[in-house]
């Protein structure tokens, strides 16, 4: 791997002596600023041979770097390892910007140029850049090559997966109701139309969804919305009869892919609206018409779920649940007996959820970390890194699926065996976070910065923290990652309103030992209106036992205690119906009230 790396970097660079160029930067997304993206657009992973979901890698004609978050340090540096690339570690002391090391790198070159792929950088990153490198003594930026369409010659095509029609049934609102609700906020900001660019918003306003992205049920296209017409950009060998003339009833026209672009140029209303931070650099100023530069409506729109979406979460979760217990209950045994490793309880798991009604994958690539994997916050195991399990110590296991009526994320972090103090600690302190987010109260509209920091009391107080987000809104049969509303300690000005999904996972790494996170997604609801204001809640939506074997008791407040009690027995009485007598057996067991 690292020998085929140095050669890709090695042609790269004979490209850009080509093209009079001094350095390229390659992002982590596509077009359509995904978060997970086509197999197509995996340029960086492709370069550098770092494959986590976040990174940036830039070369030059002597040197090469990649940027990436504290979620992957670890493992980025020992993929990085024999590639000639030097890890960059994000908002770490000492750590250069992009802009500032390419001033650095490009210091002596005579009129300096780096080069980006308009296509799949936002408009906004590559203003920033420009401004950057400007800043930087005159580095000018060019926008117009794709060097992978010339290099990457067995480079996989843009996916031709048919799109399905989501039904009304898990939907609960038409394609035309969604567009009039779009362009009405169109309307309030002045806004001709929008330019859609984001996959999971594109599936969610016309209720279809694809397999284009792996884990995600999206398709690859744009959608233009007039202020009277609206037309649906993709491979027209994607449609159905059924879809196209389910298109043509709902008012949405299909042209091709690749003429968005065209479109965009022709467009013909007097503004439009386009996100820079969502559109990429060369849609962005395709059109000629005045631009409305601000962010979607759809997003909002889209984190507040329907009555029917939220229903189907609850049965999601109920299925899901199932499948949880039967793997709780095979683990612990099958470990004992010996034979299982990471990747092996992750296929058990994937199998029984395979085994429920409305599955149609996983929402994401399961975490299974043992012991010291469990401290690398995306680790995720393959065959060279794959470790048989002992009964000891802690799996931390991050998973979730896909269901037509719901999608789930769900940590749970097992003892296998005995455990450390140090663990048995980490754990409760972990746990009490987790539930004290649970049982806030707050006003409506606060935001999930406000929020966040009750999740991390009882850490920070013993001199621990976590570097990633506490919660995240999670798709209706779409995106496990979904916004804008977030629960982090970065600030996100996004208010939380009833109808939107969170996740709650804290979690602590002690790197090189172990790691804690334990998750469950979240239903916001009314609480109570007062003479304050409207006040909301959480209602937990994942119906799984949390491992006691592992808890300080000592370290629980009574309120806390009460919580866990009370969810277990609420999990009990969902799950029991759908359990055969072994099953139900060992959930009794695993749910029995805990008293000190």
């Amino acid at each position: 791997m690292n020998t085929t790396i140095r050669q890709r970097v090695k042609d790269l660079r004979a490209l850009m002596a080509r093209e009079g160029l001094d350095a390229f930067v390659f992002p982590s997304t596509d077009p359509h600023n995904g978060e997970y993206i086509p197999e197509h657009w995996e340029g960086r992973k492709w370069i550098s041979g770092f494959n986590g979901s976040a990174g940036i890698a830039v070369v030059t004609m002597n040197e090469a770097a990649l940027w990436t978050d504290s979620r992957y340090f670890i493992a980025a540096a020992r993929q990085l390892e024999g590639t000639g690339f030097e890890l960059m570690k994000e908002r770490v002391e000492g750590t250069p910007s992009i802009t500032k090391w390419l001033g650095m790198k490009l210091a002596t070159a005579d009129k300096p140029v780096v080069g980006v792929d308009g296509m799949v950088n936002s408009a906004a990153s590559v203003q920033e850049l420009t401004e950057g490198l400007r800043a930087e003594g005159g580095i000018n930026v060019r926008t117009n090559l794709d060097p992978l369409a010339q290099l990457w010659t067995d480079r996989p095509p843009i996916p031709l997966d048919v799109v399905s029609i989501q039904p009304m049934e898990y939907a609960g609102e038409s394609c035309a109701s969604k567009l009039a609700r779009i362009r009405k906020c169109l309307t309030q900001i002045h806004a001709c139309g929008m330019l859609v660019t984001a996959l999971d918003d594109i599936a969610w306003t016309l209720n279809l969804r694809g397999s284009d992205v792996h884990c995600n049920p999206v398709f690859v296209s744009y959608l233009l919305i007039g202020q009277e017409k609206a037309t649906l950009f993709v491979d027209p060998r994607k449609l159905t009869d059924e879809v196209k003339g389910y298109l043509k009833r709902e008012g949405v026209r299909v042209a091709a892919y690749e003429d968005v672009s065209k479109a965009l140029a022709a467009y013909g209303e007097y503004n439009i609206l386009m996100d820079g931070n969502a559109t990429n650099h060369t849609l962005f100023h395709a059109v000629r018409c005045n631009r409305v530069d601000a962010a979607s409506p759809i997003p909002a729109m889209k984190a507040v779920k329907n009555d029917v979406e939220a229903e189907g979460f609850r049965r999601a979760m109920l299925r899901d649940g199932v499948a949880m217990v039967k793997f709780l209950k095979w683990l612990k045994p099958a470990v004992e007996a010996g034979g299982e490793t990471e990747l092996s309880v992750d296929a058990k798991l994937t199998a029984l959820r395979a085994e429920q009604p409305l599955f149609k994958g996983v929402s994401f690539d399961t975490i299974a970390g043992y012991g010291p994997h469990g401290a690398i916050v995306h680790y995720e195991a393959t065959p060279e890194t794959d470790v048989p399990l002992k009964a000891e110590g802690l799996l931390l296991l991050d998973s979730g699926a896909q269901y037509l009526d719901g999608t789930t994320d769900i940590t749970r972090t097992i003892a296998l065996g005995p455990v450390t103090e140090e663990e048995r600690r980490i754990y409760t302190l972990v746990l009490k976070g987790h539930i004290q987010l649970q049982l806030l109260k707050f006003p409506k509209g606060a935001s999930g910065t406000q929020l966040d920091a009750v999740a991390r009391k009882d850490l920070w107080k013993a001199g621990l923290n976590y570097m990633h987000g506490t919660g995240h809104g999670v798709g209706a049969y779409l995106n496990v990652h979904e916004g804008p509303h977030q629960i982090r300690m970065e600030y996100r000005p996004a208010p939380m309103l009833a109808g939107m999904t969170v996740t709650d996972e804290p979690g602590i790494y002690v790197e090189g030992k172990f790691g804690v996170r334990i998750e469950n997604t979240l239903l916001t609801v009314p609480y109570r209106q007062t003479a304050f204001g409207e006040f909301l809640q959480f209602e937990t939506l994942t119906l799984c036992p949390i491992d006691t074997t592992a808890i300080d008791l000592q370290l629980l407040l009574d309120e806390e205690l009460e919580w866990l009690n009370d969810y277990h027995r609420m999990v009990y009485e969902r799950l029991s119906p759908c359990l055969d007598a072994e099953e139900l057996a060992w959930l009794q067991e695993a749910t029995k009230p805990l008293v000190r």
